[in-house]
């Protein structure tokens, strides 16, 4: 899942990316309410961590304009997104203005991290049905909770980016993903990797795969365009 934290304490920023990176999320940052908003144009998210107070654009207005993109975008695909939002105003008034403005769930500067980070869990729950915490392809399975896979019966170790990978391969299915549509769903903007890496990820998954009895082809190149999983 891909994360975008708005939040111009640097020091707080980092903490809030490395937190959320060793849980296995693509973490996008932005330093102020503008840069949010290109990044918001450009990548679909699943949770926004936004800060309310922010040079240029501040979080209450731009949770506002989060709220009602559609109405002048209707292709816009962040709208929905959950939003949590950070602030050192705790007033009961000024919960009510994040939430008015369209915030999911607001937390008070300082807080406990790891209640931090169960509330953005409870957040990327919301609006995920009970079929979507495991994906399968044959004879693949994948919890996402637990982020294990196994393939016939037969535990597959991986490593994170093979793992988030391998999930986007089946949740696609037999659509075609490009080597940069990989990159920009599985690797945050300021840790893009050349097309190369996603050429080794794969060649390794292959390797582990077939060790395990999956078929050749199980992941299938397609030439010029990139890959997928083989017809079921």
């Amino acid at each position: 899942m891909r994360i975008l934290v708005v939040e111009d304490d640097i020091q707080l920023a980092e903490v809030l990316t490395e937190a959320l990176s060793r849980r296995q999320y693509v973490v996008d940052v932005a330093k102020d309410g503008e840069a949010a908003w290109n990044s918001a144009e450009l990548f679909k998210y699943d949770l926004v961590v936004l800060d309310v107070t922010l040079p240029r654009l501040d979080g209450i207005r731009f949770c506002q304009r989060l709220r009602t993109a559609s109405t002048t975008n209707p292709v816009y695909r962040n709208t929905s997104a959950p939003v949590l939002m950070l602030t050192a105003r705790d007033t009961v008034a000024d919960k009510i203005a994040g939430l008015d403005a369209g915030a999911d769930d607001y937390v008070a500067k300082p807080f406990d991290l790891e209640e931090l980070m169960a509330r953005i869990r409870a957040l990327l729950r919301r609006g995920n049905s009970a079929s979507t915490i495991n994906l399968s392809w044959e004879k693949l399975h994948l919890n996402l909770s637990t982020y294990e896979a196994i393939y016939d019966s037969y535990p597959l170790t991986l490593t994170l980016k093979e793992y988030a990978i391998l999930e986007l391969l089946v949740a696609n299915g037999r659509r075609v993903l490009s080597r940069s549509s990989i990159i920009e769903q599985v690797w945050s903007v300021d840790d893009s990797p050349v097309e190369e890496t996603v050429r080794s990820h794969i060649r390794c998954l292959r390797q582990k795969l077939r060790a395990l009895g999956a078929p050749e082809n199980f992941i299938e190149t397609v030439h010029g365009l990139g890959y997928r999983l083989q017809n079921k």
